[in-house]
């Protein structure tokens, strides 16, 4: 298995490799110095007294530790111990230097917890290999450990700017409508990446209230700000020229307006409609969007969409609208593909069949329908962090 890439402009550190010999005697701590002393990449450090080892360890960081097996006021194995307990040193490769060839004694060193045995005072060539071998494999570790580290502090500052990015989402939809004879219903709930939906409604004057929703392709903070700027042009109603009750001006001048090329590539579809209370119809026009669901009185749904490019694609490209009778009391469903488009457990996809299958014959239940679908969607995709946004506006048509 391959370690983690650490995040672009992360600098893993370099580490020196470091020797600490802890030893009772002298003399073996100056043998061992004139072996390394022609290694000019290699730190030494010695430590005559096994009472300050593991202090002396924790200062100078050691990538291997030489360590003598028979030394006074301490015994060797449990020195090896107490190092395989510490938190900062249980990894730091340990060979144990004994004058014992015994194989015994080289099993019990092993099964303490040392990596490598050597009966001293070994060959410099040899000591020298196992050395650049052992911290090597502990420089590695070290380092798979920072980007490990500075993986997860990018992601914690992804989410951090994620979930900043939501809650700007969410200040911008607009409050239910409880009274009057349109009234509307909604849940929005955030995939894990975060999505680039939004969604809005408001009056254009006292016979035309507009509706829409767009969903803008991929994840993150970039599609979430073009989401939020697409939306905020809807909702201010401010493309020059446009008539905001009619639905193909509208997505004409939006589609000009987003052109991906000036927007990091970046397209999203829509569906816009408005409701004629005087004439009790709505014009409608999709920009490769999933279809609207409108149901008159106790009938089936109807799908309301218009075959159009989705918004960004080609520049001066003409929209065709749609239209549609409303008979009172009616309810109109706008959505996302993050509704209906759901990796159930078993492997199968839900999809708008299902999902309009569930609207017609919703669970029985005396809260929201809304609430009910969205448990439903999250139990089936397993009851973790959603793939997409959910995205579901419910608009109904009192009079």
């Amino acid at each position: 298995m391959t370690g983690p890439i650490p995040p672009a402009g992360a600098a893993l550190t370099k580490h020196a490799i470091t020797v600490l010999l802890v030893d009772d005697q002298p003399m073996v701590g100056d043998a061992v110095r004139r072996m390394l002393a022609p290694e000019k990449d290699i730190v030494f450090h010695f430590c005559p007294d096994p009472a300050r080892a593991l202090a002396m360890a924790a200062e100078v960081r050691p990538t291997v530790i030489l360590q003598d097996l028979v030394m006074p006021e301490i015994d060797g194995l449990t020195l090896v111990r107490f190092f395989r307990s510490h938190p900062e040193l249980k990894d730091v490769p340990m060979i144990v230097l004994s004058s014992n060839e015994e194989a015994v004694t080289k099993a019990d060193a092993f099964e303490t917890g040392a990596n490598d045995y050597l009966v001293k005072l070994p060959d410099r060539i040899e000591l020298v290999a196992r050395i650049r071998y052992h911290s090597a494999g502990y420089i590695n570790l070290l380092q798979r450990n920072e980007a490990y580290d500075a993986l997860l502090k990018s992601q914690q500052a992804l989410a951090a700017e994620l979930s900043s990015a939501a809650e700007y989402v969410m200040s911008l939809l607009p409050p239910a409508l409880s009274e009057g004879p349109i009234r509307t219903e909604w849940r929005f709930v955030p995939s894990e990446q975060l999505g680039g939906d939004s969604f809005g409604y408001h009056w254009i004057d006292g016979d035309h209230f507009a509706m829409y929703l767009l969903d803008v392709c991929d994840h993150g903070v970039g599609p979430a700000l073009l989401s939020v700027t697409a939306l905020n042009v809807l909702r201010t109603m401010t493309l020059p020229g446009v008539d905001f009750r009619e639905p193909d001006q509208v997505l004409r001048a939006m589609n000009d307006m987003f052109q991906m090329d000036k927007h990091n590539n970046l397209y999203f579809t829509l569906w816009y409609g408005v409701y004629r209370r005087k004439e009790r119809k709505i014009a409608y026009s999709t920009a490769g969007h999933p279809p609207a669901l409108l149901f008159n009185g106790s009938g089936p749904p109807r799908d309301l969409a218009t075959p159009n490019l989705m918004i960004g694609g080609m520049p001066g490209v003409p929209y065709k609208s749609g239209c549609s009778e409303v008979t009172i009391p009616a309810r109109l469903y706008i959505f996302s593909d993050g509704v209906y488009e759901i990796r159930m457990r078993d492997g199968t996809m839900w999809n708008l069949a299902g999902f309009r299958d569930f609207l017609v014959m919703p669970p029985a239940s005396s809260g929201s329908e809304i609430e009910a679908l969205f448990q439903f969607v999250r139990g089936a995709g397993g009851g973790g962090p959603l793939d997409d946004d959910f995205s579901l506006l419910k608009v109904s048509f009192e009079s």
